[in-house]
């Protein structure tokens, strides 16, 4: 190995740690605009009309929906959650990130606690917890890190059924 070749290792994983924590921190800012019902924001996170249009160039799947292609379906698959969400906060666990190149793939848990419906007119309803598996794949663009696809999947969770004996 050339001395060339020694330096440009602990470049690469200089350059790749870069990356990862580019990815992380796009990945967290996904989350902080569903928080904070700015859709802007996230339409933002999402690949930009040089790269998608409104029928294809970006995959979303929500838990129970369908699958939705192009920024305007998903784009308007946010704006619904939001419109009909008085709240909501997710806490990321089990966060992997893997970086090949220009594509990024982030696994993690989405511990979703958010509110329900109240019973009465200006009240504030109860809180309602989930769990998702999720996957959002990145893309590197001029703009940095772009959402491409993002699938979650709801995770079950045992009943209460072992009480009733």
């Amino acid at each position: 190995m050339g001395r060339s070749d020694r330096a440009a290792g602990p470049d690469r994983a200089a350059a790749l740690e870069l990356d990862r924590e580019a990815v992380l921190a796009a990945n967290q800012a996904l989350y902080e605009a569903l928080e904070n019902g700015d859709l802007e924001a996230v339409e933002a996170i999402w690949l930009g009309a040089a790269d998608a249009d409104d029928k294809g160039g970006v995959v979303c799947v929500h838990p129970g929906w369908p699958v939705l292609r192009g920024r305007a379906q998903v784009t308007r698959s946010y704006m619904l959650i939001m419109m009909n969400t008085e709240y909501i906060q997710f806490f990321l666990t089990d966060v992997e990130v893997e970086v090949q190149g220009d594509v990024a793939l982030v696994t993690c848990t989405e511990n979703i606690l958010s509110g329900g419906e109240a019973e009465e007119e200006g009240e504030l309803g109860p809180l309602v917890g989930g769990k998702v598996v999720s996957t959002n794949l990145f893309r590197r663009t001029a703009d940095g890190w772009r959402l491409w696809s993002h699938h979650g999947s709801p995770v079950l969770t045992s009943g209460d059924d072992e009480d009733e004996d």
